[in-house]
């Protein structure tokens, strides 16, 4: 299975230019998984609620349109953020599109910093989506910094977490090693780069998008200041042995009786 993440530098509101740039960069690319980055098109660095909400899709929009369209050239699953519009109420979202399809979106349940000023915090389930007879799981940015997060997913099935971000902290690459070690699962973090300076806020983004194997491997490491994109091939039969040795079995061998969640 070819998998891999596009680390894009967004221009903030220009949806079409940054549309554009997805397209060039993955121009006569073929994949089975392509992740992009949160709010890929539309940029983070909101002053107001109101102007999140101008940039706001249903699932039919304008992203959901041009995620069909990459879908279809590259013969892939593409996983991207957007703002996704549900009656009187905004998300920051993830669409999963295959083909001519969107399969559903994930909302982010963990908002970082001012995106609980913007966003309603999600109201989905993590849940698994199986396409082409691999389960894949997705979670957003922030998510990762909790535990249960990726543990859920593990829990659910998941061969692989797809996982858009528009990362500020420094931390996230070096834990997923971690978090991919313990439960034996893929991951595709895809990252972007640049600056945004909006209203009293200045965000640096810190690229590194990163393929994680079920190992704590890092199978591709991006640059931090570069537009990027990797692809490579994994074998998704390695995330559903949850053995560690003969012994041990990572799932298995859990006490949840004993856990305070």
């Amino acid at each position: 299975m070819k998998i891999g993440y596009v680390q894009t530098s967004p221009t903030f509101s220009e949806k079409t230019q940054n549309f554009e740039q997805v397209k060039n960069l993955l121009n006569n690319i073929k994949a089975d998984l392509i992740v992009l980055p949160e709010l890929f098109a539309t940029g983070y660095t909101f002053i107001s609620k109101k102007e999140a909400e101008s940039l706001a899709e249903d699932i039919n929009g304008q992203t959901a349109q041009f995620l069909k369209k990459l879908s279809k050239i590259t013969g892939g699953v593409v996983i991207g953020g957007f703002i996704e519009k549900d009656g009187d109420e905004i998300f920051n979202s993830a669409m999963i599109v295959s083909k001519n399809e969107v399969i559903g979106t994930y909302r982010k349940i963990h908002l970082y910093y001012k995106e609980c000023l913007w966003f309603s915090p999600g109201n989905k389930p993590l849940r698994i989506y199986e396409v082409n007879n691999v389960k894949i799981g997705i979670m957003i940015c922030f998510d990762w910094f909790f535990p249960e997060t990726i543990r859920t997913l593990a829990l659910l099935g998941a061969d692989i977490i797809a996982h858009p971000a528009n990362l500020v902290l420094p931390y996230c690459q070096k834990a997923m090693t971690t978090h991919c070690l313990v439960n034996r699962v893929f991951a595709v973090t895809s990252n972007r780069i640049g600056n945004e300076v909006r209203g009293e806020d200045d965000f640096k983004f810190t690229g590194g998008s990163q393929i994680t194997s079920y190992n704590g491997n890092i199978l591709s490491s991006a640059p931090t200041d570069k537009v990027y994109i990797k692809f490579i091939e994994i074998d998704v039969i390695h995330a559903r042995d949850k053995k560690l040795n003969s012994y041990n079995d990572l799932l298995n061998d859990r006490r949840p009786e004993f856990y305070l969640l």
